[in-house]
């Protein structure tokens, strides 16, 4: 099966949570020779010609990404997300409690590349364990001399800050995880101005993702050429990939871009014993679902599109024949009615508003025209909020009401048995 371990490599087989067991396997070698040898534009054209995507759900070019920060101010900041709460996803919170070191030398790097001399991590606040682990680990890397002041003797000073989230969702949107760390509610913000521009502390800021920074140490080990050799065209590298749903070993699993999403099934065990497919949702809880005839297809960003879903975070569930949509459905748009700030009216009344119709139809008491409403808003809803979050409540909806009509047609009550 094509399974590569590149981040996941140990994980499972070596406790790497202390810093010598790190560098045992080379640890903070990358990072040494980004400082000793390296210019922050070498490292930031590395990253271009390497082919890395943000691998938290956009998929934006990250090179390109740290090339939008303005040339005139010095001062900029680099932000790792770590408020991993997609549905389904739970690939960031393993290298923050596995390898800890990893995700500190891929943000160091990342920070130097950009030229900043201040990095933060925004860590979701249900990860507490992940939160000690990590928290350990920045302290043995500060005593061991990789962050602070005149790093290698190199004059380069960076400072590394560990924040802490509440436990919001919304908060893994970009700009309300930069309204968080500012001690203000955490709502998106209206864009533009873009965190590029105008970020943390209302200076130029890069927002990367666990996974795309952690990707920077091998990176710069082996060389762009070695990463963007894999993958396809567009979708260079590797992916870790959280398999979930009914499959016989769910779990993390680091595959190329471009493994059909069949082998990727395979790989997890495949399905139950007795159990036929009925579909995929391949990015996470705001994905469109995918169905048997997409199975030979890519895992790869241009590919899931083309089928009408995502990549997104790099979360697949898969669901059989024991699946009912109805519920799947209600739990899906409960969780992001509940998870919604408030802000924009149409998320905010149109998520709750659904849930709830949704929550009559798993009762069996729908009533004749539910179904074609809950088409109707959740499309109205889409395309008219400050985030996706509001948008991220029409796609698993859906593509599952069209595809299995009969199970949501069965909850409507006949004219007869209807409430007065």
């Amino acid at each position: 099966m094509p399974v590569t371990k590149v981040l996941t490599e140990g994980i499972g087989e070596v406790d790497m949570r202390g810093i010598d067991a790190y560098r045992a396997r080379g640890g903070y070698k990358q990072w040494e020779r980004a400082v000793r040898e390296m210019q922050p534009v070498d490292v930031l054209n590395l990253a271009e010609k390497s082919g890395l995507r943000g691998r938290g759900g956009a998929g934006f070019p990250t090179g390109r990404k740290w090339s939008f920060l303005p040339k005139d101010k010095l001062l900029r900041y680099l932000v790792c997300n770590c408020d991993e709460a997609e549905p389904g996803t739970f690939k960031d919170h393993m290298l923050l409690e596995k390898t800890p070191h990893l995700v500190i030398e891929g943000m160091l790097i990342g920070a130097y590349a950009i030229a900043s001399h201040h990095a933060f991590i925004y860590i979701r606040g249900e990860f507490r364990r992940g939160y000690e682990i990590f928290c350990a680990a920045l302290e043995e890397a500060k005593r061991a001399g990789y962050i602070g002041k005149n790093i290698f003797g190199s004059g380069f000073d960076l400072e590394l800050t560990v924040h802490r989230g509440a436990g919001a969702y919304i908060c893994g949107e970009e700009t309300a995880l930069l309204n968080s760390l500012e001690g203000k509610r955490g709502e998106p913000r209206l864009k533009p101005p873009f965190p590029a521009v105008e970020g943390l502390y209302g200076m130029p800021t890069v927002v990367n993702n666990v996974e795309t920074l952690a990707y920077l140490v091998p990176i710069l080990e082996r060389g762009a050429q070695w990463f963007a050799a894999v993958g396809t065209e567009r979708s260079k590298g590797y992916k870790i990939v959280s398999v979930s749903g009914h499959v016989r070993n769910p779990g993390n699993y680091e595959i190329a871009l471009g493994t059909t999403i069949r082998e990727l099934i395979e790989i997890a065990g495949g399905l139950r014993p007795g159990r036929k497919l009925m579909a995929v949702q391949p990015g996470g809880g705001s994905s469109a679902c995918v169905f048997e005839e997409h199975l030979d297809w890519p895992y790869d960003y241009e590919s899931l599109a083309k089928a009408g879903s995502m990549l997104g975070s790099g979360a697949m569930v898969v669901f059989d024949d024991t699946t009912d949509f109805v519920k799947a459905a209600y739990n899906l748009v409960r969780f992001f009615a509940h998870e919604s700030c408030g802000q924009c009216t149409p998320c905010r009344e149109g998520g709750d508003w659904m849930a709830r119709v949704l929550n009559r139809l798993v009762n069996y008491r729908g009533v004749p025209g539910d179904i074609q409403m809950l088409l109707r808003v959740s499309s109205g809803i889409t395309g008219l909020n400050l985030c996706p979050l509001g948008d991220s409540i029409e796609p698993f909806l859906k593509s599952v009401m069209l595809r299995f009509p009969d199970q949501f047609e069965s909850r409507i009550l006949a004219p007869q048995a209807q409430p007065a």
